[in-house]
This record gives structure tokens, sequence and C-alpha cells, in this order.
């Protein structure tokens, strides 16, 4: 099994040295997947976290473009970073239009920025190399300029995204096809439990290594301001769950998805509302035994063939995994890995996303296989110490 993952992440694996999405469906460095897959063979191959860094700080963006989405030390969403003749080969027409009307490097993301900050940290954590650090600072901070400019545009603390672009991406977090009518600006939950990760990471770069005690505190202090006003907003008490996100309005859009999931490894959640995110995770409808669903069963949006309400993606069951390892349940952590590997040796391969229906597995057909992520997620859970 490790073998054949291994031949996956090689097919995703650029010239360049970091990881396409996917192949040959996705062979563009995007942010946030691309960053994902990094940290998941951190352990085994740092080399493909430096390269990817750096390949993202160099198309940092640095002016304002709303055609592109692009702003001042926004990290991208996509790039199709090859000449022009071989963009045109190998996009599709959907994608080739998209090039003409969003354009290249994309910035329609609004988690890829704190992904780059939280692997940046930790992969100082594995390699110690303090040099690499002081060498994108400078990054780092343009990277905190566009959160306080540009991502809290209205100072309340969340980090919210807007379409520039009436032509570009709808929904700017993982669930970028989210099929949901929200009235934007939009604060996705799980974005927030990133961002307040990465102030915490960088508040300890800054402290160990640059000597930066200021920075530190503020960085601490905008951190704990986020928790406290996060927990009270999102928290839907007569679901014990946090909403999906709040819109325009700052009204809770309260269904129930995967997506509080990625809050545990983050450390955002008060203690006492742990528990109660693990256990729905685990209920009927959103738990399968091929893993947990993205969106509940029980809502009428639900589609278990659909693209992110209601199929299954490894990579976010893997992100669950890791912070239910982290806040110590090892029992549904352990659940959680059997349940991928299952989805393995049923379907040969590790996709994009999967389907589960009356709890029988079933191939979707327009999902990439190989994906970085997916790959990435079980290799991950196969190779860890």
């Amino acid at each position: 099994m490790e073998e054949e993952l291994w031949q996956d992440i090689a097919k995703c694996l650029s010239p360049k040295g970091y990881l396409w999405a996917g192949y040959p469906k996705y062979r563009r460095l995007f942010g946030r997947d691309s960053l994902i897959a990094a940290w998941q063979l951190l352990k085994t191959r740092p080399a493909i976290s430096r390269v990817t860094l750096m390949a993202l700080a160099k198309y940092q963006g640095w002016t304002v473009d709303p055609k592109r989405e692009e702003e001042p030390g926004k990290i991208l969403h996509e790039h199709y970073d090859g000449g022009l003749l071989q963009q045109i080969r190998d996009l599709s027409w959907s994608r080739l239009r998209q090039y003409l009307t969003w354009g290249f490097p994309y910035y329609g993301s609004i988690d890829s920025t704190a992904w780059w900050l939280i692997l940046l940290s930790r992969f100082f954590q594995r390699t110690g190399d303090r040099t690499f650090i002081c060498w994108l600072w400078t990054n780092v901070f343009s990277a905190l300029q566009w959160i306080e400019r540009y991502g809290d545009v209205d100072a309340d603390c969340f980090i919210e995204y807007r379409r520039k672009n009436r032509h570009a991406l709808l929904h700017q977090g993982w669930k970028d096809g989210l099929q949901m009518s929200i009235s934007q600006p939009v604060a996705m939950v799980e974005v927030q439990g990133y961002y307040y990760l990465a102030y915490l990471e960088i508040a300890a770069l800054a402290g160990e290594v640059m000597q930066d005690r200021h920075a530190k505190a503020w960085l601490e202090e905008k951190a704990a301001s986020l928790k406290e006003k996060f927990n009270a907003a999102f928290w839907v008490e007569e679901r014990e769950f946090f909403a999906l996100a709040l819109d325009g309005q700052k009204e809770q859009v309260a269904t129930i998805t995967s997506n509080p999931g990625h809050l545990l490894f983050t450390g955002i959640v008060d203690y006492e509302k742990e528990v109660k995110i693990v256990r729905r995770l685990f209920a009927d409808d959103m738990w399968t035994p091929y893993g947990i669903r993205t969106h509940s069963a029980s809502d009428h949006c639900f589609d278990a063939a659909s693209y992110h309400q209601g199929s299954i993606w490894p990579h976010d069951n893997w992100i669950i995994y890791v912070g239910l390892k982290e806040r110590g349940y090892h029992q549904e952590a352990e659940t959680v890995k059997q349940a991928l590997i299952r989805a393995y040796k049923t379907l040969g391969c590790m996709p994009e996303l999967y389907g589960v229906e009356n709890n029988r597995l079933f191939y979707i057909s327009t999902a990439c296989c190989p994906q970085a992520w997916a790959s990435g997620a079980l290799l991950n859970l196969l190779t860890e110490k």
C-alpha cells in the first residue's frame, strides 16, 4: 500500500519540487492543497515543505487586483506555474476560460495565508532552520498585514471573504464547491481556527527566532481575543455544535458539517465544547464505515455523491484525525484511520473524494486520482511514529 501511495505522490510532484494538487487534472501550484500535502509529508520529505513555502512566497500578493482577487500579503489559491503553450495544451476548456476571466496567479482563497504561516512554523519545528525563517520573515510580516487590512475588514476579529470578481469562486474556504446561498462577507468556522493557530505559531517564532517580544505579545493577544469571540459567536447552543459560518449579517449558518472537526487541532475550542464536537462527528448522520461525511445526511442539501455536501474527503478526515489525536481522543482517531485504510482497500486507490450510501462505498467519477492531499493523508497515517 505504501509503495503505491508513494507512486501517487511521485506523479503529483512538480519538476520544481512542490506538489501539484493532483494528476493529471490539477497539475498546478495551489495554496491550500499544496501546503496541506506538504505538511502531511513533512516528517518524511521536509524538502517538499521548503520548496512549497518558497514558491508561494515568490507569488505572494503585492497589489490590489480585483480580477485575480489579489491583495498585498495574500497567499495565492492557484497558479499554473508553466509556459503559456503548456497551459493551453494542458488546461481543459473550462480551466482555460477561468484563466481568461480570473487570470493566474489567482488569489481567491481565504485560508491559504493561514496555512502558509502554519507550515512555516511546523517546518522550523521539524528542521530548526533559523536562517530560512529569517529569510522569509518579510513575507510573514506581509501576511500578517494582509490579515489586519484585508482579511478582517470590519475589525470584528473574524477573517471573512467576499468575492471581488463575479466570474470567480463564490466560496473561498476549502469547500469552494458549496452549493449554498450565504450572504457575503462569509466567516467560515474552520478558518477562524486556522488563523488562531497561525497567530500562536508565528508568536512563538517571533519570540524564539526573531527575539521580538512585542510582536510575540501582540500576536498572543490577538489569538486570545479571537478565541473568546469565536466560541461565543459560532457556538449553536441548541445543536451543541459550531455553525458552519457567519453570514454577511453575522447570523449563524447552523448546518451540520465536518468543518468544525478542523478546529480540534488548532486549539481554539473551549474545553467543554471539545467532547461535544467529537460526539457529533461520530453520530449516524455524519459517520460511515469509510470516514466522516462532509455534510450531515439529515440536512435537506445532503447528497452522498456531491462535491462538498455529503461525500467523504480523505484529507478532511485526516485533519480531523490529527486533532483527535492531539486532543487525546485516541480511540476515535484510530477509528478514522482504519476507515481510510478500509476505503483504500475497497477502492484500490485513494481518490480526491468518494461516496457512501447505506454504508456502501462507491467511486465518484469526477474525483481526481491521484490527489496529493488524499494520498498524503493515508501515507501520513501509515508512516507516523
